[in-house]
């Protein structure tokens, strides 16, 4: 699969995703913090014009930790990945646009890593609200990809979010009791493995912002992520 830069081919035809974007038959716009994401959405959906999977491809989609990780070809080999990841995603509008994201096509499996639900600003979901968009976002996706497997990554504990750490530790415990209920769910814990001894946020594993990860950050990240596949008899 050719490797293209998320943003080189969508110029031409972001007008045209716009237009088929709009709401039809009456059905109300949704709000701007949604819309806001329309460009980023449209680079997406030039990609998914040049680049197709099939039953070994890893879709690997979700927030900004995703859109960053340059290295995510060579950190997850021997996966064959599809990287699908846009800003401050958050679990609301990216039910949104999944449709668009998640194209129906075949993959081996498809790995979630949305983080921005809960992120101690002016607004935030509660983590029963953040269950409720993960079973949805699995609807969407059971409608197009049946069978699948769907891989939620833990929301990890950045230090700059450390103050609502338990109000996301809750969201991922009812995510995870979620996936345990259904075979084809699969839960990948990393929240332990991004704390110190003294059960606080590893601080050299994020870059400067204390958000996102750095190198050291993304290898662990990916070790986890491909070791979990491994075991959930995902294999390259």
């Amino acid at each position: 699969m050719p490797r293209l830069n998320l943003r080189t081919h969508a110029a031409p035809l972001a007008l045209l995703f716009l237009l088929i974007a709009l709401p039809l038959n009456g059905q109300s716009a949704p709000p701007d913090e949604i819309l806001k994401w329309e460009a980023d959405i449209s680079v997406i959906d030039s990609l998914n014009l040049v680049e197709h999977s099939d039953a070994g491809t890893l879709l690997v989609t979700g927030s900004s930790s995703v859109r960053l990780w340059d290295s995510i070809h060579t950190d997850l080999s021997p996966y064959r990945v599809m990287q699908r990841g846009y800003g401050g995603a958050k679990l609301t509008d990216y039910n949104y646009y999944a449709e668009r994201i998640i194209k129906a096509q075949q993959f081996k499996a498809i790995a979630i890593f949305v983080a921005n639900d809960i992120s101690g600003g002016d607004v935030n979901s509660t983590p029963k609200e953040v269950l409720k968009q993960f079973r949805t976002l699995v609807k969407k996706i059971r409608k197009r990809n049946p069978g699948t497997p769907v891989c939620w990554i833990e929301i990890t504990p950045t230090p700059s979010r450390w103050h609502v750490s338990e109000e996301i530790r809750k969201a991922n415990s009812l995510i995870e009791g979620y996936c345990e209920k259904n075979s084809d769910l699969h839960f990948i814990a990393t929240f332990d493995r991004f704390t110190t001894p003294e059960s606080m946020p590893d601080s050299s594993l994020f870059r400067q912002d204390m958000l996102h990860l750095n190198r050291e950050g993304y290898l662990l990240w990916s070790n986890i992520i491909k070791t979990s596949l491994k075991d959930a008899g995902i294999d390259p």
